[in-house]
């Protein structure tokens, strides 16, 4: 463990990244509860059904520690989501110990539509970002800060965010200000 910094220093870091992050959360937080709540949903089962298309047949737990929640809540919010038909429980042959959760045809429909009615100037953090891509011609990339989640979290749950990012980026196309999947965009 490295000594070259004091309680004092930690303490102050601490305090800073709570209180930044309580703040930022807390406008991602709103922004998107409005954004899912048309479809009747709340913040966790979009991001279970955001991590089931992402992660295609996830284990239950797989969706928990991707989504960053407690493994019972993953599991009772999917619970609901397979209620209303968007998504399906099953056990595979060589694995009958671990639940796998699939989105079904709706459930894809459904994150689809969700993803199509994004309307980006409805976001603050995004719009917050705003004089940053003005400056830099770009968002901000957060490297220090997913270096302190790639620590905390591990290597492997940084290979799945970044195989995210990507598979979003590839898998969906910006058309006249409507995000709609890449192979749909071309009609």
């Amino acid at each position: 463990m490295d000594s070259s910094f004091d309680a004092k220093q930690s303490i102050l870091f601490s305090l800073r990244a709570a209180q930044l992050s309580k703040a930022l959360w807390k406008s991602v937080e709103k922004d998107w509860q409005e954004w899912v709540k048309p479809y009747n949903l709340n913040i966790n089962e979009f991001q279970i059904l955001w991590v089931a298309h992402q992660l295609e047949g996830a284990s239950v737990s797989g969706i928990a520690k991707f989504g960053v929640m407690h493994v019972s809540t993953a599991f009772n919010f999917s619970k609901k989501l397979e209620d209303r038909s968007l998504l399906k429980f099953s056990k595979k042959t060589n694995d009958k110990r671990n639940t796998y959760i699939e989105l079904t045809e709706d459930g894809e429909n459904l994150l689809l539509s969700i993803l199509e009615s994004y309307e980006k100037e409805t976001f603050q953090v995004s719009e917050g970002a705003l004089p940053i891509k003005e400056l830099y011609g770009k968002f901000p990339e957060f490297s220090e800060l997913m270096t302190i989640v790639r620590y905390i979290y591990g290597e492997e749950f940084m290979h799945l965010f970044e195989e995210s990012l990507q598979s979003f980026e590839n898998d969906f196309m910006d058309k006249d200000g409507t995000l709609l999947p890449a192979d749909r965009s071309a009609k």
